[in-house]
């Protein structure tokens, strides 16, 4: 039996000042801000000037630096014609995709070429120079949103960096595609890995990116997770989309669902415990690019990969 205290106002310290007593049962499950079905439109990286264009949903999320889900802060990097951008992050791991362009990146690891369709990453590193030689969009995602939240900043590299062609990635896909039962998969697609992450089967400790090929004329099964989804859509026409709602009916499809149309260079966010499916009415391929923070909740054994 817990007995009764009486507390001295003389007796509080400094350090008890912000302390809070929450009742377990209204406090266990906190009403956090919903994380929204957004979409950033290609049209950000496509005119304007050399710079910087942030995914940001901050104010959404109520994140107290740049945001584009709890883990994750993404950007639009543009780079027009013979010039340069730095970027710095205080992140563990940066992932950089080419949208359109030519150019090179120049870092403490050295020089890497990069064009369009290629896929490379960094660890923690100080400043990086990108110089396009012709007009350039890069879709750029790191897990500062993460590192800004704890109030640390990366100072150990805990993997190397790692390139993936563009021709290369495209090989992979199509040598998956045409595996005895591909079609039947939730998902054709090949995901991104390092030695360093072997254990999650992952791109970095924190990030995992997934390249998606949708044939024509086909679609691909509801699936949901506890990770939130940004999607990059590669190449695709504009009757392609996905169905993301919150149940399913007896059958396996999605109940009242919200239909997102893919547009080339965009981005858009699937929010995390909802479920989701990709369609392609038309005869014309298409390819999607979903990053997620899936490394990390794979490791804390959280993610809930559910298929249907």
């Amino acid at each position: 039996m817990i007995q009764n205290i009486e507390l001295q106002s003389n007796t509080i310290t400094q350090w008890e000042a912000d302390s809070i007593y929450y009742e377990f049962s209204a406090a266990v499950a906190p009403k956090l801000p919903q994380i929204p079905c957004t979409t950033f439109g290609a049209e950000l990286h496509q005119q304007g000037a050399t710079g910087i264009i942030p995914l940001d949903l901050s104010r959404q999320l109520q994140s107290i630096a740049p945001a584009t889900s709890p883990l994750i802060s993404a950007s639009f990097l543009r780079i027009r014609p013979q010039e340069s951008l730095k970027t710095t992050s205080p992140a563990t791991a940066q992932l950089f995709y080419v949208i359109r362009g030519r150019g090179k990146t120049e870092s403490e690891y050295g020089i890497r070429e990069w064009s369009k369709g290629d896929l490379f990453t960094f660890p923690c590193c100080g400043e990086v120079i990108h110089s396009a030689s012709e007009d350039t969009a890069i879709y750029w995602v790191t897990d500062a949103a993460l590192v800004n939240y704890l109030g640390v900043r990366a100072t150990q590299p805990r993997f190397q960096p790692c390139f993936f062609p563009g021709s290369r990635i495209l090989s992979e896909l199509k040598q998956i595609a045409q595996e005895p039962g591909a079609s039947k998969r939730n998902r054709i697609g090949v995901l991104f890995g390092s030695k360093a992450t072997q254990l999650t089967c992952s791109l970095t400790h924190t990030l995992w990116a997934l390249m998606v090929y949708l044939p024509g004329g086909t679609e691909q099964k509801p699936h949901r997770h506890n990770s939130v989804a940004l999607d990059l859509v590669i190449d695709a026409p504009e009757s392609a989309y996905t169905l993301v709602g919150k149940s399913l009916d007896e059958e396996g499809n999605i109940i009242n669902g919200e239909r997102i149309y893919w547009k080339s260079g965009s981005v858009f966010v699937t929010p995390p415990g909802l479920w989701h499916s990709h369609h392609n009415d038309s005869e014309q391929d298409a390819f999607i690019l979903p990053i997620q923070d899936a490394a990390f909740q794979s490791y804390m054994r959280t993610l809930d990969q559910r298929w249907r």
